[in-house]
């Protein structure tokens, strides 16, 4: 026979009318009530019905939610954060995965994600045009975005010009005068403002530390490892390029004016970056693995660093900003659900991010 509310009232010595509404996670109930009452109920293994929720309150006790691709590290962890905080309060997750660019993104809009009842939902990282937009309003369901601002539309995120910011301040402290930077458009379907807003960060705070930004040392990593090693690549090809023309003009210079004009030719023949900032920690691991194919130290010959915190970056040693797309993933849920609940649709504030020092970056050789 199945555990039902009246066991789990008579363990807790709570009314069935309070186990109720804390299974349902409503805000009228105290968090410890909540916790209490959902520990015990795991405990007896207490399997809420969905059916008979909804029929009682009128709603689906299921929250949409939206995924440009499902294989992409920040995607998972912040879907994993959304369904920890869902199962919680006792709902379902329905998820609608777009597939990159070459899924059938207007059928999942049109058939799929309007057929099935939810509560309300949640997008990662997405940007929605005119037409998705409209579709999606007519639902009046709550929406919240994580992982970048989309017009109209509240958003779970770290201030992505800030973590730039924190990025170049600490190539810049440790005596770094020459930064490149790694970033470009991500092909799975990131929200576009992302990779806008972080290099924005990385000029901004570049001409604040009264650095040139050179367009040469802007590379496209397309927020992945792969799209990291090949950034990697180009920029230290062309760094040994230019060492070597420096060279050869040094020798060619000091024939003719002696060992001064040899020290005043190379040093205008160009030279690579000592340190290469990127977008993403993903991008920052390729980048680590192109240097040491162009026969380059890590962080001797040139420093590295990401942003995201990424698990994989921890292994390597990556200096990095780090953010937690398992909280983002709650927070986003909790808003949803509280305004499924009724609560006012308020601003949120951005994510924290925080610089964690590695052995990816140290001061430059040169």
């Amino acid at each position: 026979m199945s555990t039902g509310i009246q066991e789990i009232a008579t363990v807790t010595g709570l009314s069935k009318s309070t186990v109720s509404r804390a299974l349902r996670g409503m805000s009228s109930v105290a968090d410890t009530t909540i916790d209490q009452v959902r520990r015990v109920a795991d405990e007896l293994g207490y399997v809420p019905s969905s059916a008979a929720a909804g029929l009682a309150t009128g709603r689906q006790r299921a929250v949409g939610v939206v995924v440009p691709v499902i294989d992409r590290w920040f995607y998972v962890k912040a879907l994993g954060g959304v369904d920890a905080e869902l199962r919680r309060a006792g709902y379902d997750l329905v998820l609608y995965n777009l597939g990159g660019p070459g899924g059938d993104r207007d059928r999942s809009f049109r058939r799929s994600m309007l057929r099935h009842r939810v509560d309300g939902l949640v997008l990662l990282s997405l940007v929605l045009d005119e037409t998705e937009r409209a579709e999606l309003e007519l639902t009046r369901h709550p929406m919240i975005v994580i992982g970048g601002p989309a017009p109209g539309l509240r958003n779970v995120g770290v201030d992505d010009v800030a973590v730039a910011r924190v990025a170049v301040d600490h190539l810049v402290g440790l005596g770094h005068r020459e930064i490149a930077y790694v970033g470009g458009q991500d092909e799975a379907g990131m929200n576009v403002a992302v990779p806008w807003l972080r290099r924005d960060g990385f000029t901004l705070a570049m001409h604040a530390h009264g650095l040139p930004v050179r367009s040469t040392w802007i590379a496209d990593g397309r927020f992945s490892f792969a799209g990291g090693v090949d950034a990697g690549r180009a920029l230290f090809a062309a760094g040994a390029a230019a060492g070597a023309a420096g060279t050869a003009g040094a020798a060619g210079a000091a024939g003719a004016v002696g060992a001064a004009g040899a020290a005043g030719a190379a040093g205008a023949a160009g030279v690579r970056p000592t340190a290469v900032f990127c977008a993403s920690d993903e991008m920052a691991l390729g980048v680590v693995v192109a240097a040491r194919q162009a026969g380059l130290a890590v962080p001797e010959d040139v420093s590295v660093m990401g942003i995201d915190g990424h698990e994989y970056g921890e292994v390597v040693g990556l200096t990095t900003v780090a953010q937690d797309p398992v909280a983002q993933g709650r927070a986003a849920a909790r808003a949803v659900l509280a305004e499924v609940d009724g609560a006012e649709a308020t601003p949120l504030a951005a994510s924290p991010a925080h610089l964690v020092v590695r052995a990816t970056t140290g001061p430059p050789s040169r």
